[in-house]
């Protein structure tokens, strides 16, 4: 039995942990046709939902994700959003229900990305995200289109570790294939003990490549057995002209010691500031070089196909520090925020 009302956080606008707001009484979306209605089982925690509350991704906004203390308008990936919004780009769930000319039966296990594909032939790279744009997983029910989610009933992962994975693995996998990846490459990681840095660790290990984290000391070990080679503490000195890719979710004062680390010829690929947005280099040092830039928001379907037969085949393996329930969100965010703990936190509704 589908209830018509469903328990569930809600964020009432942007700003700190008051515009969460536990409700029971949000109405249970019913599937249109190609859509399906999902129950959720978990929703991991990502830097994503913290920025879209403190309303980060406004261009008013300058400084690091822990420094932001102004009012913002429109904070959201896309813009302005509407409010009340559902959060929660990481879902794993069961189809409870499912819309005309949708294929997926009741019970069936499923994830998908938390950048969902819009692509048009004006805006080749258009997309919004599950959680922003749309309601996502913070509450019992989430409402998808059909099309944007994946069968992992296969896959041997707990519903926890499935959840952990959409967006951590989902960027650190774009931001791979976009810098060009492959076996033998040597890898910089930054921000390798969090949620998308170890699974960029461990999925480039995966291709073969030659990695360094970049992580506190304390969680070197950790970084090391993602499948990290290296590691160097966050204040250490980069080498210079070293590595093929950096991939980078840090940002901030060292952007330009990133830059100066990668070869001449080589990528550096970014979906990320948590240091802070606004950087300095030296064009010449880019230019001079060949170094390529890539932004890495924008997920081709492919991207997130080629995790589902990871997850379905049993190779991948999320850390999970801790699980929440639902309504100790303000706990969690706090928690992630601390960066006191290596890899992914998760939340689980209620029954």
């Amino acid at each position: 039995m589908i209830p018509d009302v469903m328990k569930g956080v809600c964020l009432t606008g942007h700003g700190g942990p008051e515009a969460l707001e536990w409700r029971e009484d949000i109405p249970v979306p019913a599937p249109a046709p190609g859509q399906v209605l999902v129950r959720v089982l978990a929703a991991g925690v990502n830097n994503t939902d913290i920025n879209t509350r403190i309303g980060w991704y406004s261009s008013d906004v300058t400084g690091a994700t822990d420094k932001v203390d102004q009012d913002v308008e429109a904070g959201g990936h896309a813009g302005a959003l509407s409010f009340p919004r559902i959060q929660g780009g990481d879902l794993c769930g069961v189809v409870v229900a499912a819309g005309e000319g949708v294929s997926l039966s009741p019970g069936t296990r499923v994830t998908g990305p938390i950048n969902l594909p819009r692509a048009t032939a004006a805006a080749p790279r258009a997309y919004i995200a599950l959680g922003s744009e749309i309601d996502g997983a913070f509450a019992q029910y989430c409402l998808v289109e059909a099309s944007d989610i994946y069968d992992v009933s296969a896959s041997p992962l707990t519903d926890a570790e499935i959840a952990a994975i959409p967006c951590a693995f989902g960027t650190a996998e774009n931001l791979l294939t976009r810098a060009g990846v492959r076996e033998g490459h040597r890898v910089l990681v930054t921000g390798a003990s969090g949620g998308v840095g170890l699974a960029a660790v461990q999925l480039a290990a995966l291709r073969g490549a030659k990695v360094t984290g970049v992580t506190a000391t304390a969680k070197a070990e950790t970084v090391l057995g993602a499948g990290a080679e290296h590691t160097l503490d966050r204040g250490a000195e980069l080498p210079v002209d070293t590595y093929d890719a950096a991939i980078d979710v840090v940002g901030g004062p060292r952007w330009g010691d990133l830059i100066r680390a990668v070869k001449p010829g080589g990528a550096y690929a970014v979906s990320g500031a948590i240091a802070g947005p606004i950087v300095e280099a030296d064009l010449r040092e880019i230019y001079l070089r060949d170094i390529t830039i890539h932004g890495c928001t924008y997920q081709p379907p492919e991207v997130f196909q080629r995790l589902v037969d990871l997850m379905n085949a049993g190779q991948l393996k999320p850390l999970i520090s801790k699980t929440y329930p639902l309504q100790d969100i303000a706990q969690a965010q706090a928690d992630f925020m601390s960066k006191l703990l290596p890899g992914k936190l998760v939340l689980i509704p209620p029954l």
